[in-house]
């Protein structure tokens, strides 16, 4: 990889290769014991290349959090190597060198450390790894990094030629024809760099005081994550030595990236959810506390993604939805037309939203599961139950056309999360959220109609506390879980509404129907003290809106509804 002064990147593509090896258009035969070398019996044979020994950090998920540049290659370069008979060092302030030194050092299979960029910046990082990993050299790119490791003495420091082929030459690294890459894709281009086998077997082909070098044992079974930040090139690059693979994503949640998911995926894709959890290194703290991406990557590795791709609900996609019941086409515009029609009629809905906003549009369904009714049914709970054998065809038919599923509650006399156990086994599937309808909440005496039902947080908590667990215990996707509301009083203590948990993405519904002016004053009277972390939806009703909605005029609202139901 070379950095021309403009900072356009050259990346070296070629596979590094043995440094000693007869040329392809060469028909002899390979002498020598497999290394490309020609021995003679009057010479004696060469002494085994130096190794690095690489190990596997302690834990099987560290996130490394670290200030500079320099302290982030010093401390990964702690994590994943024991001992390196060679220490690659750049400027932490001269990216053209550390861009020229990466491919070396993965070459090499050694460390890329990072001198200090100006006189008083603190180097301390570097030096002491340098220390503990007691090599026999440093190959320094650079004037200022080569002075700082003079300085430091205790090693012999070689000064990295500025001609790639002397580079070559001195290393044994073929690094090949450079591809220029821009700055902001080094990082990228560092992590697809391949480990090879320089310098095996011979006398090194020109500095006889550098030393042979091998790589250690690949770290095959470690996962890197890092950002794209050009700070993390040297971190990347060290890693990358190691032969552990090095996986660049913009997101801090690895289940938000749909190639990082694919990266991720285990083989075993068929639902195994006892697989061993993937052994992880993220350089910064933006990916959170080593549980949260433990967890995290757990999801991640089975490869399960939601319509529209990755695991993380919002802000990666917006939902316009048919609301109803198959059971009747009065309830709303999904019972209003058999399964394969309904499927049809949602994506068509969906698509009238395309290029209104700037995420992707996904169809939904959302399933009246549990109706209220007026007499109180076999339990006496005054809720009518829609067997999960008949809600199953539109689930399994949703998943194939991607569209998403939410089983809405209407509980009636009984609780919301009783009801919502018995529907478990469909909200085992990764498209398949829930809903909670509080206006069909009844207290003891209360019918349907009569007045406006209610719920208080605790009974959500339970629900939410119970979804989430179901969610992380089968490493399922991201659930959604909506909560309809058109009156402040339907929601008791709204304010201590949990919604901290990572497996969820609990949304306000704002169901309020009429004229433009009234459906404005509910939305705006909802988000009132609503409590943090909350996404929101409205409901554009078809024959009960005074006019509905247009998609231009619904995306149009402030903030833009992340679901939207027609009713």
């Amino acid at each position: 990889m070379w950095v021309r002064r403009n900072l356009a990147m050259a990346v070296a593509c070629a596979t590094f290769v043995l440094g000693c090896t007869s040329s392809p258009d060469d028909d002899a035969e390979p002498a020598g014991p497999g290394h490309g070398t020609e021995f003679s019996p009057e010479e004696p044979e060469a002494e085994p290349p130096a190794q690095a020994q690489t190990a596997l950090p302690g834990e099987d998920v560290v996130v490394l959090s670290a200030a500079t540049a320099g302290e982030r290659a010093a401390r990964t370069s702690e994590m994943v190597f024991d001992h390196a008979p060679v220490v690659v060092l750049a400027a932490a302030d001269d990216l053209p060198a550390q861009a020229a030194a990466a491919p070396v050092a993965v070459g090499l299979g050694v460390p890329l450390l990072l001198a200090p960029g100006e006189p008083s910046a603190d180097a301390r990082h570097s030096e002491d790894e340098i220390q503990r990993l007691d090599p026999q050299a440093v190959l320094a790119f650079g004037a200022s990094a080569s002075r700082w490791a003079e300085d430091l003495g205790g090693v012999e420091v070689s000064r990295a030629p500025d001609d790639p082929r002397d580079l070559s030459e001195l290393t044994g690294v073929d690094l090949g024809e450079p591809v220029e890459v821009d700055g902001e894709d080094v990082v990228t281009a560092v992590a697809g760099l391949d480990p090879g086998n320089p310098q095996s077997g011979g006398e090194p082909v020109a500095a006889s005081s550098f030393p042979r070098v091998a790589p250690g044992e690949p770290l095959e079974n470690l996962t890197v994550l890092t950002d794209p930040d050009e700070g993390n090139l040297a971190a990347a690059a060290t890693a990358r030595a190691s032969g552990a693979r090095v996986l660049v994503t913009d997101e801090a949640d690895p289940r938000a990236d749909p190639d990082l998911i694919a990266a991720l995926a285990r083989e075993d894709t068929d639902g195994n959810d006892e697989a061993d959890t993937v052994r992880a290194l993220a350089l910064g703290d933006s990916f959170g506390s080593p549980e949260t991406l433990r967890k995290r990557l757990a999801v991640a590795a089975t490869g399960r993604e939601l319509p529209g791709g990755g695991q993380v609900l919002f802000p990666h996609r917006r939902f316009i939805a048919l609301y109803g019941t198959p059971r009747s086409s009065a309830m709303g515009a999904l019972g209003e037309q058999p399964l394969e029609e309904a499927i049809e009629r949602a994506q068509k809905n969906a698509a009238e939203y395309d290029g209104l906003v700037d995420e992707p549009i996904v169809p939904a369904f959302e399933i009246i599961t549990t109706i209220a009714h007026t007499e109180p049914g076999p339990d006496g709970d005054y809720s009518s139950r829609t067997p999960v054998q008949e809600l199953r065809p539109w689930v399994d038919a949703a998943a194939e056309a991607g569209v998403y599923v939410v089983l809405d509650l209407q509980p009636g006399h009984t609780d919301f999360l009783s009801q919502a156990r018995e529907y478990e086994e469909l909200l085992l599937e990764p498209h398949v959220g829930l809903a909670l309808d509080p206006e069909w909440r009844l207290e003891a005496g209360q019918r349907h109609l009569n007045q406006i039902g209610s719920v208080d947080a605790a009974e959500i908590n339970e629900v939410s506390e119970w979804l989430a667990a179901l969610t992380e215990e089968h490493q399922l996707p991201q659930k959604l879980l909506i909560l309809h509301q058109f009156t402040l009083a339907m929601i008791a203590d709204r304010e201590d509404v949990e919604t901290g948990y990572d497996e969820l993405a609990i949304l306000i519904h704002a169901d309020g129907f009429g004229t433009p002016q009234l459906k404005f004053e509910t939305w705006n009277r909802l988000h009132a003290d609503a409590p943090d972390g909350i996404w929101w939806g409205w409901k554009n009703f078809i024959d009960e809106d005074q006019p509905t909605f247009t998609p231009e005029e619904t995306m149009a609202i402030e903030p833009a509804p992340w679901f939207v139901s027609y009713q």
